[in-house]
């Protein structure tokens, strides 16, 4: 990691604490939403597995402390908190598939061990399962909490899909000439608004009492998310053990980073020779020796400082945002979460 990137860190205790204690309480309700007296074959055991192998909870985490913030308690917002884990797992698996991934959370991914069609079917189950719980918790705030919480997941699931489609499509046409603009269009759907915009604004849905404008809060998501996944591709050209997947998978799968945009655009002579050659070599055929050839050149041709550098100026931005979102709701722990999520975005492995 780089130099800029260590700086900044700063994470509060109560953010691992928090991420800690929410995972564990959302991971035992997701248990129950998933038990079945019966287990279908081929399938419950597959649902499961992802789930099981943990992870940040970032997603639930965010969803609970928002809530809470807003004047709900834990009780009432757990469901909803299942709901956007089972989604977020279900996106995973499809991802997989799509990337032709190996590993996820440090182990081989669903399809590697079940096979495609398998890892597919699970995938699809476990997006329409997350339905369940999110409607229970709507519910209990009434009709029209019920109605704009599926509107608002309607429209962040076409994000995603969008956002998805949009990645997939770059790499399928050896699309290079793209900007910022268009990687911030892309990981903005893809990333931001599964991450943190929905289940920020859901959190903010199922409170109880204080009122906090959803658009200033989507503004903190969409910043923080693309912050977090600017540093998720910077971290796959470094990635080690706790990382949980391949290293410079992203580089492998060809897809189009800002890392790589960058130097797309500006690597001249034999650098920008051979991010060419990466870009026409089909996947199968990228060798180890050429995707690190790739890397070393996006840290010369001064990408991956690029990307550094705008990762930690849209986190900057987040935080100022998610201040002026939160207003003058009074100091907590939740709060606090919130806010120490900008630092952790960078310390996070």
């Amino acid at each position: 990691m780089s130099h800029a990137a260590k700086a900044t860190r700063q994470t509060p205790p109560i953010v691992p604490h928090l991420l800690q204690e929410y995972g564990r309480a959302t991971r035992a309700r997701l248990d129950r939403w998933l038990s079945v007296e019966t287990p279908a074959p081929y399938l419950d055991a597959l649902l499961a597995d992802y789930p099981s192998r943990g992870g940040k909870s970032m997603r639930p985490a965010i969803l609970i402390a928002t809530a809470r913030i807003a004047g709900a308690s834990l009780d009432d917002v757990l469901d909803a908190a299942v709901a956007v884990e089972l989604f977020h797992n279900a996106q995973l698996v499809h991802d997989d598939i799509e990337d032709g991934s190996d590993l996820r959370r440090g182990a081989p991914t669903l399809h590697k061990l079940h096979g495609v069609p398998l890892a597919l079917n699970a995938g699809s189950a476990a997006m329409l399962l997350a339905f369940d719980p999110l409607i229970a918790a709507l519910r209990r705030r009434g009709a029209d909490r019920l109605e704009r919480g599926l509107a608002l997941t309607r429209r962040v699931a076409r994000d995603a899909a969008e956002g998805q489609a949009l990645e997939l499509g770059w790499r399928e046409n050896d699309r290079l000439d793209l900007d910022d603009a268009d990687y911030f269009r892309m990981a903005l759907r893809k990333t931001a608004a599964t991450s943190v915009i929905w289940p920020a604004q859901l959190g903010l849905l199922l409170g109880r009492t204080r009122p906090i404008d959803p658009d200033a809060i989507g503004k903190f998501g969409g910043l923080l998310g693309l912050a977090f996944q600017i540093q998720d591709d910077l971290l796959n050209l470094v990635a080690d053990r706790a990382y949980g997947k391949e290293p410079l998978g992203d580089l492998r799968e060809g897809k189009r980073t800002l890392i790589v945009l960058h130097a797309a655009r500006t690597a001249r002579g034999d650098d920008r020779r051979l991010v060419m050659q990466w870009c026409s070599t089909p996947v199968a055929e990228r060798s180890d020796a050429l995707l690190c050839d790739l890397a070393d050149c996006l840290t010369r041709v001064g990408s991956v400082a690029h990307a550094e550098r705008t990762a930690h100026a849209l986190a900057g931005a987040a935080g100022y945002e998610l201040e002026r979102a939160l207003g003058d709701s009074p100091p907590s722990e939740d709060r606090d979460f919130l806010h120490g999520l900008v630092p952790w975005v960078f310390e996070r492995t």
